[in-house]
């Protein structure tokens, strides 16, 4: 098995564990990152922890053995499986944190980018070295990266097959935060639970505002914003959050997440 789950309260943590592989990305993988995701109980938790089992590797990887020896048809097969649950990482209602602990390289660095919120270790590091491989970027990489951190420093880092490293990741806005390793899933828990605590309508709302907006004009944009913000009022949240904030009294989430 190559996905492990933990959940600590409203937080779920999924683990890539391959370590001698540097939790790189075959089929077998990525089946049991879906499988992962499907079964992640939306009723309760709140927020997502993605990491990688070690201190080297967040995932270093698609599998390049794996690659080797596949056809056009197969190539693009696997580009699309891991498109696919790509996709759902980044469409999935819960926010997704990666925790990056090492080597995000390739397809390491398209799954983080699938994922909410981008925090590193210290020693991190990212890039899109394909080309030197004679093949593209294959699980979003040439569209999230452009979109991420603009298009001039997506295609150095994708044409140069540039590895960049956490502070220069950082600067570029490629994540939103760097701790010594020892620190990096404490703070990770930290933020989860500081989204846990929040209406759960409410901030899966946001996230799909945000996530549909991007695609679309500002005009379409506020439409989409203006339809999710109305779909809050009526829920228990709203009510709850609304009258104990006039009150001044703390509200009392429900344990379960419902849609009112």
């Amino acid at each position: 098995m190559y996905v492990t789950t933990e959940i600590q309260d409203a937080v779920e943590i999924i683990t890539i564990d391959r370590q001698k592989a540097l939790n790189a990305l075959n089929p077998e993988v990525l089946e049991e990152l879906k499988a992962a995701f499907e079964a992640v109980d939306q009723n309760v938790i709140r927020c997502i922890i993605l990491t990688g089992a070690g201190d080297k590797s967040f995932v270093a990887g698609a599998d390049i053995a794996s690659m080797s020896t596949m056809t056009k048809a197969e190539g693009e097969a696997f580009g699309k499986l891991g498109n696919d649950i790509f996709l759902m990482i980044e469409k999935f209602p819960i926010p997704v944190i990666a925790a990056v602990n090492g080597f995000a390289l390739g397809g390491g660095n398209e799954l983080a980018m699938s994922c909410d919120i981008r925090i590193c270790s210290e020693n991190a590091l990212f890039g899109q070295p394909e080309v030197g491989l004679g093949i593209t970027p294959g699980f979003g990489g040439t569209q999230r990266l452009a979109r991420l951190i603009g298009p001039g420093m997506a295609k150095q880092i994708t044409y140069a097959a540039l590895n960049i490293d956490a502070a220069e990741a950082l600067r570029v806005g490629l994540v939103n935060a760097v701790y010594p390793q020892e620190e990096l899933m404490p703070n990770a828990l930290k933020l989860a639970a500081k989204i846990a605590k929040n209406a759960p309508i409410a901030v899966r709302a946001c996230k799909q505002a945000i996530n549909e907006g991007l695609q679309v004009s500002i005009e379409e944009g506020i439409v989409i914003e203006e339809k999710l913000f109305g779909s809050c009022f009526e829920t228990h949240d709203q009510v709850e959050g609304m009258a104990c904030f006039l009150s001044r009294e703390k509200p009392k989430p429900k344990p379960v997440f419902t849609n009112n």
